[in-house]
């Protein structure tokens, strides 16, 4: 290997980023168009929720979002057993774990809305949500050697405004190119919301389908090999 040079793993590859940021966009928008105006990619919301349900003694309402948090968590465990145990080979755990995705955005898509027998289906499809964002988030946080995520912005926002911020001090051109990473993922999951927002107008609760296709092109790229490049990078598996 060249000296200076780092092999990147190719589920760290910056286009597999951008694809998973535009299926998270999707998800959010989805889930707040057709599944009862709540957004499932993070728990910030749902954690301060069960403390305000908490604080007023309804107990019943703190249930409800105890279980997208537990779902959140959940995806995370999962994650680490799948890492630890998967033997290495053609298909890597990561896409595994896209796979899994798949699945239970499948079961989401032919999930009726509303209440259909006293069962909250919107509940569950977000709980359900939940879990698949959780997977995403703890399976690829590295991209060509920024650490990001692609089912929320707000830590990709605030990196590219540090990382502007830090080229206009130093000139060093690695910050501008960090910035525009980040900037790159906040776009393309906005591109998401936005291609969700008419998908999921028009064809409602069986607009998820539509994720199984970006999910589909992310797992098929992770078959391609990683190639070196000089920038000084290292990622973690």
């Amino acid at each position: 290997m060249v000296k200076g040079t780092e092999v990147h793993e190719v589920s760290h590859k910056y286009a597999l980023g951008l694809i998973l940021a535009l299926g998270g966009g999707y998800l959010d928008a989805y889930t707040y168009i057709a599944r009862g105006g709540v957004f499932a990619n993070a728990q910030t919301g749902n954690i301060v929720l069960l403390g305000l349900s908490l604080a007023s003694m309804e107990w019943i309402r703190a249930v409800c979002y105890i279980f997208p948090i537990i779902a959140f968590m959940a995806g995370i465990i999962i994650c680490e057993v799948v890492k630890r145990n998967v033997a290495k080979g053609i298909v890597h755990w990561k896409q595994y774990i896209v796979l899994l995705e798949m699945i239970t955005i499948a079961v989401v898509t032919f999930m009726p809305k509303g209440k259909v027998g006293g069962i909250n289906c919107d509940m569950i499809a977000n709980i359900m949500i939940s879990f698949v964002c959780s997977l995403q988030v703890q399976s690829f946080r590295k991209i060509r050697g920024i650490v990001c995520a692609t089912t929320m912005c707000t830590g990709n926002l605030r990196s590219a405004t540090e990382s502007l911020t830090l080229f206009m001090s130093s000139k060093e051109k690695k910050h501008l190119h960090n910035a525009g990473k980040f900037f790159g993922i906040v776009l393309f999951f906005v591109l998401g919301a936005v291609i969700s927002s008419f998908l999921t107008n028009m064809f409602s609760e069986k607009s998820a389908i539509f994720v199984l296709l970006v999910l589909g092109i992310a797992f098929a790229v992770m078959f391609f090999k990683a190639t070196p490049h000089k920038d000084g990078a290292t990622d973690a598996q």
